[in-house]
């Protein structure tokens, strides 16, 4: 299929800390999967980041590491276009167009401002209200049929849809409404240590987050002090939400089904059971951890790999912007 025929893929991790198991199970994995059949875009989001304030060199560093982990997690920057979100100007002209059509109480519903809001609340800054307009910009700016997408992040790409169709009916067919894909053999990866809430890369307590890159020791310290519950059964059930999260933890990087998992720990502990989860956590990181070492020394290939994907997005990007731009009456 040639690539102008393929159906377009758009996905973005923002460059704020070492990333968790959750960012790679539930996302980053699962990429590589669309490389053959769809034209991909996988960015790193660094104009999101700033809506926390940044040190930065170590936003520098991480943006880098960012893009090597894409790439050790598998994403080949020959099949995969890899770039920096800042690298791409229409990015930002488009989310100051798209914030002209997305509704003040649209934003206002956003869960995560509530959220991050609360947790920042000496810096609750006008880009954290509207970077659901950004999202949507990042997403309708390459005209993306298919955007991954975690459970926690599909309300902003409801909101996505909405603008592109608001926009549609103002000035005829002007962007594709993406469709969300979610993929049924993932679940929302949970915190270790608070099991009802979602892993997340900016817990201050370690001991609740494994993270890609973690040594394998630090791994399975991680599980060793997992919180269970006061039973001793390894069974999947609402009511048992740490094992439940161990669980899919586990199945995620085996392949075993909750069937599998319980009948294999039937009369076992939760110490077992922990060690189990660790080990197979530890070993199936094993090479991304080592090809991510290897790329991050090189810095001047990912900068070429930068150069390259942001400008193959350009192009694409510069045509959605050219037809924004007259529709909405700007001098070219």
């Amino acid at each position: 299929m040639a690539e102008n025929d393929k159906k377009i893929v758009f996905s973005g991790v923002q460059p704020s800390g070492n990333l968790t198991i959750g960012n790679y199970l539930g996302a980053i994995k699962n990429f590589s999967r669309f490389s053959e059949d769809y034209k991909t875009f996988y960015c790193v989001v660094d104009l999101h980041a700033i809506t926390v304030r940044q040190v930065p060199a170590e936003l520098r560093k991480r943006t880098y590491e960012t893009l090597a982990l894409y790439m050790a997690c598998g994403l080949d920057p020959k099949e995969n276009t890899l770039f920096v979100q800042s690298h791409v100007p229409q990015h930002a002209e488009l989310g100051w167009i798209l914030d002209c059509y997305t509704m003040f109480g649209e934003l206002s519903r956003m869960t995560q401002f509530k959220d991050k809001s609360a947790k920042n609340a000496q810096n609750i800054n006008a880009g954290l209200f509207t970077y659901p307009a950004l999202m949507a910009a990042d997403i309708l700016l390459y005209q993306t049929d298919i955007v991954p997408v975690g459970i926690d992040q599909k309300q902003h790409l409801e909101l996505a849809r909405d603008v592109a169709a608001r926009f549609n009916l103002i000035y005829s067919d002007t962007f594709k409404i993406p469709e969300g894909y979610i993929p049924t053999d993932t679940m929302k990866i949970m915190s270790l240590q608070e099991p009802t809430a979602k892993m997340s890369k900016s817990d201050p307590n370690e001991n609740a987050v494994v993270r890609i890159l973690d040594s394998k020791d630090d791994i399975m310290r991680k599980f060793k002090r997992a919180v269970t519950d006061s039973e001793t059964c390894v069974r999947y059930s609402e009511d048992k939400p740490g094992v439940s999260n161990l669980m899919t933890i586990y199945r995620a990087f085996t392949g075993k089904t909750f069937d599998e998992i319980e009948r294999e720990f039937d009369g076992k502990g939760y110490g077992d059971f922990k060690l189990a989860v660790g080990e197979a956590c530890a070993d199936g990181l094993t090479s991304v951890r080592d090809e991510f070492a290897r790329l991050v020394q090189d810095k001047a290939h990912l900068e070429a790999v930068m150069k390259a994907g942001a400008e193959d997005a350009y192009g694409y990007a510069r045509r959605t912007m050219s037809k924004v731009r007259r529709k909405i009456g700007f001098v070219n």
